[in-house]
């Protein structure tokens, strides 16, 4: 039928060049912006399923910070009590030397010195108040500490570390409480600020040896508790990658296959765009009835 009024053709042209320019668009727009979801509507399900994922691995992310910070806790008692070792064996040592019969008392003293800077070095790593340790005055600040938390005092439980996303998903490592049993009977001072044990005690060197065993055991409980966060570590690590590698599979466009979406829309378009001119010149056709 040749009419003027309507073009039926110029409007089914113009219907699919709007729909080619539209998927142009969206093309474009994943190009740009290197996702595969830019507006809800393009996957709604993989959406939801996505922003859950993404929750769940910046949770995994935290964890692992969380994680790392603890071993550079236990990392930093495990330090302070390596020096304490050391100071411990000096003060072993001096023990002994004191026990020479050829040692002149001045000797001794001069023994006697060292052995008191150590205990003073000892004194102020692990800290405590005079309940705790004696003396006249309390050790607020002990210098072994990271970031305010006193690393050999006693705490109620330990320190709880989260080592997962969920709830629960948690460890604690155990308190290094140095400020009793064997390594009080080092650090110990009476009231009027003397130490307990002096160099030249019959029970001196015992009293350091079972301080030395307390300190490898307490580095030992730290060195298991080590162990168990780098394989937390490590195992979260992996998590994260997991879960980062289905989110870019849900949300990442593949940009070889959207290029050649966008070359076919792009041709799409102008084609539609030629054939629309084409069906706008229809109507003159009719023009030729009335010349006649």
């Amino acid at each position: 039928m040749s009419v003027i009024n309507t073009n039926i053709q110029a409007i089914a042209a113009a219907r699919n060049l709007n729909a080619s320019q539209e998927m142009l668009g969206r093309s474009l727009s994943r190009l740009s912006s290197g996702s595969k979801i830019v507006n809800p509507s393009d996957d709604a399900a993989g959406l939801a399923v996505s922003e859950k994922m993404d929750a769940q691995g910046r949770r995994v992310k935290a964890a692992v910070n969380n994680v790392q910070n603890a071993i550079s806790y236990v990392q930093t008692a495990d330090g302070f009590m390596s020096g304490m070792t050391k100071i411990l064996s000096r003060m072993s040592e001096l023990a002994i030397l004191a026990k020479d019969v050829t040692k002149n008392d001045t000797d001794i003293d001069l023994y006697s010195q060292e052995f008191h800077a150590l205990q003073d070095q000892l004194r102020a790593t692990i800290g405590g108040t005079s309940a705790d340790i004696g003396g006249s005055a309390d050790i607020a600040m002990p210098l072994g500490a990271y970031n305010g938390i006193s690393l050999f005092g006693s705490t109620a439980n330990g320190l709880t570390v989260t080592i997962g996303q969920a709830v629960g998903q948690e460890m604690t490592i155990g308190n290094s409480n140095l400020r009793d049993g064997s390594m009080l009977g080092i650090i110990g001072q009476d009231g009027a600020g003397l130490y307990t044990l002096d160099l030249t005690d019959s029970g001196a060197i015992g009293a350091i040896t079972d301080a030395i065993q307390d300190v490898a055991t307490e580095r030992a409980s730290l060195g298991a508790s080590q162990s168990r966060l780098e394989l937390a570590a490590t195992t979260l690590q992996v998590e994260y990658e997991n879960l980062s590698s289905a989110i870019s599979r849900i949300r990442d466009v593949d940009v070889a296959e959207e290029s050649t979406q966008f070359a076919k829309y792009n041709i799409l378009v102008q084609s539609g765009t030629a054939m629309l001119a084409q069906a706008n010149q229809t109507p003159k056709s009719v023009l030729s009835l009335l010349q006649q």
